[in-house]
């Protein structure tokens, strides 16, 4: 039989996930290569022979996405499948016209080939875009849970930027794991919330064996939330799809793949920040809901902030470090940094552009979209050492830190410095609890120490279920 050749168009993530389930043990196909983006420095490595199976013995190579037509040609590959996300519908076909041009078919996969059941509840949350708010949902969902008695378990979207053999199954209980795990920034953005309010966090490649790790959690399962990556549909079914969007980017919710599949997907759609964005753009998500997916519930949430030294704002001319991917392949020119800095009174924002040193450069070059704000960008050493510097060098009073981490701990910042931290706050009903509390209490273990939740209709004097 002659096998089907494949390439897989990834970012290292759901490419990965995508040749687990679907392609790893499939004689009918051969996947060829895989193709990167997105993320600097994961061209040029190989999807280890541990990973990829008896069908693959030496392993399956990693190439630049650029070199896309060249493979097509050199591999004959008859068939490319797109596995990334958060791009527009835009580029997705503008990559399908390559391939198609190059004479192999395009394909993208779906749920039921990519999905994996779970033995334990599950509870997905995904947004439009990043940066939408989607891990402040998560602990929030988590919160409602825990106050429900149930023992909860976070599984993120893949983030396997090193060692892919020892990323296989990934386990973060305490800060010394991000440490043992050599972990990015951008890792460390989503998994530090979670352990400071004592959560286990999983994460990996292998995400069947993700699952079954933690469904067995030493500490105990009885659900599992997936805290989803970028504008991804979650890896597994979901018995709860929640997804967030963001009014200040409105009709993103329908312009970006996978988004709008995540919305579509929804059982309730979370509008976050109505406490910053302009009436017209709260409306027009809530037209592309109603249009889109009518029979989800509807939840209008702020984005609360907080700063641990409003003192270190007031009146100094401030440099905003904010999360990186929400500005990079986010597409935000703004985040949670620049709202404080304007929130507590800085005299201005301090343009990093002058300032910028090495790979920084190279950021600000593929991105043009950035504002006057410096993406907290670390992937690797070299990109610690720039962010660094070019903090160092910015001719600014202080810095206003809004990326989810304590970045102190990892680079020196020379100025006097000051964490923005956020949560989700619902506003009015139906709200979180009130979405899931019947779905949550019916899964309460039969435990001492937690009452049920009241009936429907009657007052909610306790917040727990």
């Amino acid at each position: 039989m002659t096998r089907r050749r494949v390439i897989i168009l990834g970012a290292a993530g759901r490419d990965f996930h995508n040749f687990n389930v679907r392609f790893r043990n499939d004689p009918a196909f051969e996947v060829v290569a895989f193709t990167a983006t997105q993320i600097p420095e994961i061209a040029g490595r190989r999807y280890p022979a541990a990973l990829a199976g008896k069908l693959y013995p030496r392993g399956i190579p990693v190439f630049a996405e650029e070199e896309l037509e060249e493979l097509i040609g050199r591999l004959s590959a008859d068939e490319c499948v797109f596995a990334y996300s958060d791009v527009s519908c835009q580029h997705v076909m503008d990559l399908a016209a390559r391939v198609q041009a190059a004479g192999a078919s395009f394909t993208l996969l779906g749920p039921r080939d990519t999905m994996l059941e779970s033995r334990k509840p599950v509870i997905a949350v995904g947004a439009v875009r990043t940066g939408c708010g989607k891990s402040q949902t998560s602990r929030r969902v988590i919160e409602i849970a825990l106050a429900c008695g149930l023992r909860v378990v976070a599984v993120r979207h893949p983030m396997p930027y090193g060692d892919l053999a020892r990323q296989r199954v990934q386990r973060f209980a305490a800060p010394a794991d991000l440490e043992r795990h050599r972990c990015t920034i951008e890792e460390r953005e989503e998994y530090e919330p979670h352990l400071a309010r004592g959560n286990v966090v999983y994460a990996g490649v292998d995400y069947a064996e993700v699952l079954r790790a933690a469904e067995n959690d030493p500490q105990g399962c009885d659900l599992i939330v997936w805290d989803g990556g970028n504008n991804d549909f979650p890896f597994f079914r979901p018995d709860r799809m929640i997804t967030v969007v963001d009014p200040l980017r409105p009709g993103h919710e329908r312009l970006y793949h996978p988004g709008n599949v995540t919305l579509r997907l929804a059982d309730a759609v979370v509008i976050n920040k109505i406490d910053s964005a302009p009436p017209e753009g709260i409306e027009a998500v809530r037209r592309s809901i109603a249009r889109d997916n009518p029979r989800a519930a509807v939840i209008e949430a702020a984005s609360v902030i907080t700063v641990e030294d409003p003192a270190v704002i007031r009146g100094k001319r401030v440099l905003a470090v904010e999360d990186g991917p929400t500005l990079t392949h986010g597409g935000m020119a703004f985040g949670a940094a620049v709202v404080a800095a304007r929130k507590f009174g800085a005299a201005a924002l301090v343009d990093p552009r002058p300032f910028l040193v090495g790979t920084l450069r190279e950021t600000f070059r593929i991105y043009p979209e950035i504002g006057a704000v410096l993406p907290a960008m670390g992937y690797g050493r070299r990109q610690l050492q720039d962010l660094a510097a070019t903090i160092r060098r910015s001719d600014c009073d202080a810095v206003v830190i809004g990326t989810p981490i304590d970045l102190g701990r990892l680079i020196p910042i020379h100025r006097p410095a000051t964490r923005v931290h956020y949560r989700l706050q619902e506003i009015g009903l139906p709200d979180l609890e009130t979405v899931l509390g019947e779905f949550l209490n019916a899964r309460r273990p039969a435990r001492a120490g937690f009452r049920r939740k009241a009936a429907p209709g009657s007052p909610r004097k306790d917040p727990r279920c």
